[in-house]
């Protein structure tokens, strides 16, 4: 096979290696065919380079193209951005050692260039290949889309080899959905669809990845036999972990401390030290971030221990009982370092490197090392609990020995005796390879609508294209024709924006045409809102920074965690302890504290659970064992890789559950047993081992037939290994096993009917309308807090709920019913049950059985803290008041005494968009106008700033209808259309689209509603008379309103009479301005306090810096006019420690900032204001009206008018100047009238320091002009 290569890569790979690799010689060869490929073998199998040599070894022998920009010709996508660092790091060896094979044998070195672009990549970086591209590009999946979704796509289109590192690790997941949509778009965009390289050590079922892969096209997959060894031993430290958790008689520590317990992990910890000491590189694997901290904080003390014979003394520490999450001391002594999401990417690559050069003997990590980074000569893994799943393990495990025909070992220590089973049956299965079935998942509707709109967002697309391309991705390829117009429905504005904003619509569709076009905002949207990871609400941990550098980040911290910590606590992260020294809105900003006593950080998230087929597995497992006699059943845990205690341990475990129940779930048993607990209530627990994702929405159908039964809450918990309900005592004998029985047919109506209600649909929802683009974030440099995201979301649930057909809920029920719980295996073991395949024991115990108590465990964890749930996210409990009554037993609030008449007039003006900036000042602005006020007359439309034009330009093209309302031709939103219908009755004109005359739920109540948004305080008369209606019907229809909280009644307007009507947000908002206004006539503060005020309020000392920095500061100064001398000399610098004109530089050259003169000042210096892009239009001085007197200034801007930028010198030629010092004067005299400006502040630097200024200082050479 080497025989294809040419003779330089022949002669490295040849001298590299003894001999290729099975995987290696088979990808070749499909490769080499142009086919599409998906390489499965084990880690360490040489499957990178199998897929990155045969594209190298074309780039070094052919030249590159003579279009620069068809440079690119592989892109590789990694999911992870460790790894893709990896790679490219990886890559130089190859790329070097081919370059001096070419030299020896006298051809020309190859030029294969090498980029990264992620989510790490300075934007210099960026611009540089999207102006020249690289050979080779290598990112990441979010990268790939925001390539896409901009200009620099276009150094995409030589592309012609697109390698997709670990496949499985999206495959199953939506943001493999994404990934496969940008590939399509890629392919769309290119030439011809460019070959497909997967690459993967742990999948199944492999055709099922390779259509994922290729999306429809056939895929050649590439699976030699594998010959991998893999040594696990599970190792327990304690001869009997049943007797864990019982009092040790330690009274020690505090007065008020309750006796200790003995505890595991004493016992764990010094087993993997000992460990760690006897190996050279060693990765210990935690399941959670937290576990990694604190095993990372006690392997490093008991080193300290071992080696000086001191133990840690804890200090004084307040943190530590906040939350009460533990503390822990960084020691001189370090064994280990943590490594997590939650770390810093300059900590972790600190941390990797120190590992693979032999300084660091271990690592705790999380799954952030899993996935196939290679870390050098690594020679145990070990894993704390059992690992999610067996793919997880085989690839964890895969880390030691990642070379070729290299052992992998691996220890796994069990918390618990539940746990022992299951990590028991995880290393069986993982030496027999035996890893989950994965599912590419179908049609999720909120990654479509993200890429819908960032595909219009560059250029129209017919629907009919836009299919076409949608079918060509696996997870696509069934798209109903339903779904995809209900999504473009969503996105075009079928649904009301008014009570709702972010529902306004982004793109535009032409149903006559079938076009669809962006809105003004789409790419910014998509680009800055776009990804399919949630955002969890995390604050960024920054160092404070030394005078003249900003704050190096360290990690970050869990919001709950933060808003429990206070100023001057001490926390571990990353191996180190940091003091808190500041607490803002988005970051935390530490100093390091070594040596001093931290609190563990926490983390909260979510666990996927156990797949059924890992759980069915379990209960084979355990039926076999306790079916044999005790030696069979010790050789077969033996052969699993227990230990002689862990044996023991399974033995002692399973004997005494049969003693206590007589029976064991198993796969073939469920097993139901009641207890009465220590109050006296009923405890129903089902034995159930077939997994979380099977037991949460069994659970939650059990927990509402018996609140149907019982007539109050019954509180459940699930987890792995079963469920635990508690029962109300009652008199009544407690029901039996036939309650977890369910019919099969019932199960999924069953459990839709109880997902609404559930903090998890909530949750899921929120990160489905977030990634629909529904919740962008306002500015995505900062963090937007989880509550914040809450709140919005159930805003938007409110909304969305009264729409059956609405994607985002739909979608938000298929992710938990398909993707969080397997609704289907339940249905399965419903079945099962009912043909007696599995039979179903019932049992009643005095006390709970050993299994039982692990459960138990879990329940009291899910309980304890359950008033903390966000309110947002929990089940609301339906309270119907009238409000009529509760008015007069609380006393009418009259307000017409209260709210300011000015207040009201200018509110009433914003909500009928009559103030300048809420005018319409386009044609879709003008939609904006009729969608969010309804009917309009043309006289109306124009006085809001449509124009007659615009109004028949709309008519045209079906966005508008012209319709008689009370009696007048008035324009209404085509939306509008069933709704005006129904409930008044008017005729529409021919050719409306079908979608727009469905019957609409409650069109009277949408009308009268949004009459109540966009007005102040009104009768019911003016109400009844503006929609031709009668006042009875409208007054019912109000009432109504009211009922739900949506309007109020009362006397509001000043000088007004009787009662009036207003809606519940316009009225606080009166409140609010009224409010405002009365606190502008209070007696004003002393001088004194102004004085302290002003500095602070104005920044002058703050210690933010950079570029951030800088925006911030002309946030607050927006608008405002300033000598040009004293902007760098004095304002930006007293406000910005360490501030450099390029800060500046980089916000206006890049379009953040924009700048104007506003007058010119003695000593060529001038006044001149600041403002960001988006305020300029609002906040910039004006022009002065006066005509220009100068043919030479009028030249010059009818040369730049339309927004047109010239250099100096082709403005010269352009306007035909042949003197330079007169072009020169006039543009300076256009620049101080604030006409003209320039997307940096050079010239005006260059022009203070040829003169003094009012504050000038001479910095600069002289000669520049300004366009």
């Amino acid at each position: 096979m080497l025989d294809r290569f040419s003779p330089a890569t022949r002669a490295w790979f040849s001298g590299a290696f003894d001999a290729a690799t099975p995987a290696q010689i088979g990808a070749w060869e499909v490769i080499a065919a142009g086919q599409h490929a998906l390489v499965v073998a084990p880690t360490g199998s040489g499957k990178t380079l199998a897929a990155f040599l045969w594209s190298l070894d074309t780039l070094a022998a052919t030249p590159p193209p003579e279009d620069r920009m068809r440079r690119c010709r592989v892109l590789y996508v990694s999911p992870l951005k460790a790894l893709a660092v990896d790679v490219e790091r990886n890559l130089r060896s190859p790329l070097a050692g081919i370059g001096q094979a070419a030299a020896r044998l006298g051809d020309p070195p190859p030029d294969v260039r090498v980029s990264i672009r992620s989510g790490d990549t300075p934007a210099d970086e960026r611009r540089a290949f999207a102006r020249t591209p690289s050979d080779i590009l290598i990112s990441t999946p979010e990268s790939l889309f925001l390539l896409l979704t901009s200009a620099a796509r276009e150094a995409l289109r030589g592309v012609r080899t697109v390698i997709v590192d670990e496949v499985h690790a999206v495959c199953g997941t939506k943001r493999g959905a994404h990934l496969a949509l940008s590939l399509e778009r890629l392919d769309h965009l290119l030439d011809e669809p460019a070959q497909r390289i997967g690459l993967s050590a742990t999948v199944r079922p492999v055709d099922e990845v390779a259509t994922f892969l290729g999306g429809g096209r056939p895929v050649t997959v590439v699976q030699p036999a594998s010959d991998k060894q893999v040594e696990l031993e599970v190792v327990v430290p304690v001869p009997d972990l049943g007797a864990l958790g019982e009092p040790s008689g330690d009274v020690s520590g505090a007065a008020a401390g309750a006796e200790r317990r003995t505890s595991i992990w004493p016992a764990v910890e010094s087993r993997v030290l000992d460990l760690i000491e006897s190996h050279r590189s060693t990765i210990v694997f935690a399941n959670s971030r937290r576990l990694a901290e604190r095993l990372t904080a006690r392997l490093n003390e008991l080193a300290h221990e071992r080696l000086t014979g001191e133990s840690p003394q804890p200090g004084d520490n307040a943190a530590e009982a906040i939350g009460q999450s533990g503390s822990g001391t960084v020691m001189p002594t370090v064994v280990a370092a943590a490594h997590h999401g939650s770390v810093s990417r300059e900590q972790r690559a600190v941390v990797e490197e120190a590992l693979k050069a032999g300084q660091l003997p271990a690592v705790v990590a999380t799954s952030s090392l899993e996935l196939g980074i290679d870390m050098g000569a690594v020679d145990l893994v070990i894993q704390v609990e059992a690992p999610p799943s067996v793919a997880s393990g085989l690839q964890r495990i895969g880390r030691a020995g990642h070379q070729v025909g290299a052992v992998s070992r691996g220890v796994l220590f069990p918390k618990f005796r539940g746990d022992l089973v299951q990590c028991a049956v995880v290393a069986e299965r993982m030496q027999a390879g035996q890893i989950e079935s994965m599912r590419y998942l179908r049609n999720p509707l909120d990654v479509l609508a993200q890429h819908i709109v960032a595909m219009v967002a560059l250029e129209p697309w017919t629907v009919e294209e836009l299919t076409t391309v949608l079918h060509r991705a696996a997870p696509f390829a069934s798209l109903p024709e339903s779904a995809l117009n209900a999504v473009l429905d969503m996105l075009s504005g079928r649904y009301p924006s008014d009570a709702f904003a972010e529902l306004r619509p982004r793109l535009t569709w032409d149903r006559v045409g079938d076009v669809l076009s962006a809105r003004p905002g789409a790419q910014r949207l998509a680009v800055t809102s776009g990804g399919t990871i949630p955002d969890r609400g995390l604050f960024g941990v920054f160092l404070v920074g030394d005078p003249g550098t900003p704050g190096r980040r360290v990690g970050e911290l869990d919001e709950e965690m933060v808003y429990e910590s206070r100023v001057g606590d001490v926390f571990l992260l990353g191996s180190s302890s940091w003091r808190i020294q500041e607490i803002t809105h988005d970051r935390v900003i530490v100093s390091p504290a070594p040596g001093q006593p931290g609190r563990m950080p926490f983390w909260k998230g979510d666990q996927p659970g156990r797949p059924i087929e890992l759980g069915r597995a379990l209960g084979a497992f355990l039926r076999e064992v306790s079916a044999a006699s005790e030696p069979v059943a010790r050789a077969r845990a033996r052969a699993a890789g227990l230990d002689e205690w862990g044996a023991d341990n399974l033995i002692a475990y399973l004997s005494e559950q049969k003693r206590a129940t007589g029976h064991l779930p198993d796969d073939r048993t469920i097993l139901v047993e009641r207890f009465r607990d220590e109050l006296g209530d009923w405890r129903l627990v089902v034995h159930s081992p077939f997994g979380a994702q099977v037991n949460a929405p069994w659970a939650l159908v059990l927990a509402a037939r018996l609140r149907e039964h019982y007539g109050t809450d019954v509180q459940s918990m699930h987890s792995d290994d079963g469920i635990v309900l508690r029962l109300p005592d009652t008199d009544a004998a407690p029901p039996g096993g036939e309650l977890a029985v369910l019919d099969p047919d019932e199960v999924e109506p069953l459990v839709t009917a109880q997902v609404g209600g559930s903090a998890l649909f909530a949750s899921r929802f929120r990160e489905c309308a977030a990634r629909a683009l529904l919740l962008p974030k306002r500015d995505p440099r900062r963090r937007t807090p989880l509550w914040q995201q809450r709140q919005r979301a159930a805003q938007l649930l409110g909304v969305a709920s009264d729409y059956g057909s609405f994607p985002i809920v739909l979608e938000a029920v298929r992710e938990v019913l398909q993707d969080v719980y397997d609704v289907p295996g339940l249905v399965a073991l419903m079945r099962d049950v009912r043909a007696r395949r599995v039979r179903l024991v019932d049992v009643e115990t005095p006390q709970a059985s050993p299994f039982a108590q692990s459960l138990l465990f879990g329940y009291v964890g899910a309980f304890l803290y359950e008033g903390d749930a966000p309110l947002a996210e929990r089940r609301a409990q339906a309270l119907a008041l009238d409000t009529a009554v509760l008015a007069e037993l609380l006393g009418r609030a009259e307000l017409r005494e209260l709210l300011d008449p000015e207040a009201l007039a200018e509110v009433e003006d914003e909500l009928q968009r009559r103030t300048p900036e809420r005018r319409a000042k386009d044609v879709e602005s003008t939609v904006d106008l009729f969608r969010l006020l309804g009917d309009l007359s043309t006289v109306e439309a124009v006085e809001r700033g449509a124009t007659e034009e615009w109004l028949a330009e709309l008519q045209r093209s079906r966005r508008l209808l012209q319709v008689r309302v009370a009696g007048e031709l008035r324009w209404i939103a085509v939306e509008d259309a069933g709704r005006v219908r129904d409930a008044l009755g008017t005729a529409l004109p021919v050719g409306v689209p079908e979608t727009f005359t469905e019957p609409v739920a409650d069109p009277l109540g949408d009308l009268v509603g949004r009459f109540a948004r966009t007005h102040g305080p009104f009768t019911v008369e003016d109400c009844a008379a503006r929609l031709g209606l009668g006042v009875a019907v409208v007054t019912a229809t109000l009432q109504r309103l009211a009922s739900s909280g949506r309007v109020v009644s009362g006397e509001f307007r000043p000088g007004g009479s009787g009662i009036e009507w207003c809606e519940a947000e316009v009225l606080r908002r009166l409140r609010r301005r009224s409010l405002a206004r009365l606190r502008e006539e209070v007696e004003p503060v002393p001088t004194q306090t102004l004085a302290r005020f002003l500095p602070v309020w104005q920044q002058v000392g703050a210690t933010a810096r950079g570029a951030d920095a800088v925006l911030a500061v002309i946030e607050q100064l927006a608008g405002a006019i300033l000598p040009a001398s004293a902007v760098e000399t004095l304002v930006l610098p007293s406000r910005v420690p360490g501030y450099a004109p390029a800060m500046l530089d980089e916000l206006t050259s890049a379009g953040e900032v924009i700048w104007c003169g506003a007058g010119d000042l003695p000593g060529q210096d001038g006044w001149l204001a600041l403002a960001p892009a988006d305020l300029a239009e609002l906040l910039l001085p004006l022009p002065p009206d006066e005509a220009l007197s100068d043919p030479l200034q009028e030249s010059v801007l009818a040369t730049l008018d339309g927004g047109q930028a010239l250099f100096f010198r082709s403005l010269s030629a352009a306007v035909g100047s042949v003197d330079d010092a007169a072009l020169v004067t006039a543009l300076w005299e256009l620049v101080w009238a604030g006409r003209l400006t320039n997307d940096t502040l050079a010239p005006v630097r260059v022009l203070l320091s040829s003169g003094r200024g009012a504050h000038g200082r001479r910095a600069y050479g002289r000669g520049a002009a300004p366009a």
